[in-house]
């Protein structure tokens, strides 16, 4: 087996970062819901 987790702090952001999440219908309703339950932190 190879290591596959190659983590990029910019890939990440660009993936699931705050504004991606803002912007879509889906991604308003994920930041509710982790608003909702109280999260620390909506996204990364």
């Amino acid at each position: 087996m190879s290591v596959t987790y190659q983590p990029k702090k910019r890939k990440r952001s660009k993936t699931h970062g705050f504004l991606v999440r803002s912007k879509t219908k889906n991604g308003k309703n994920v930041l509710k819901a982790r608003r909702a339950k109280g999260r620390k932190k909506l996204s990364v």
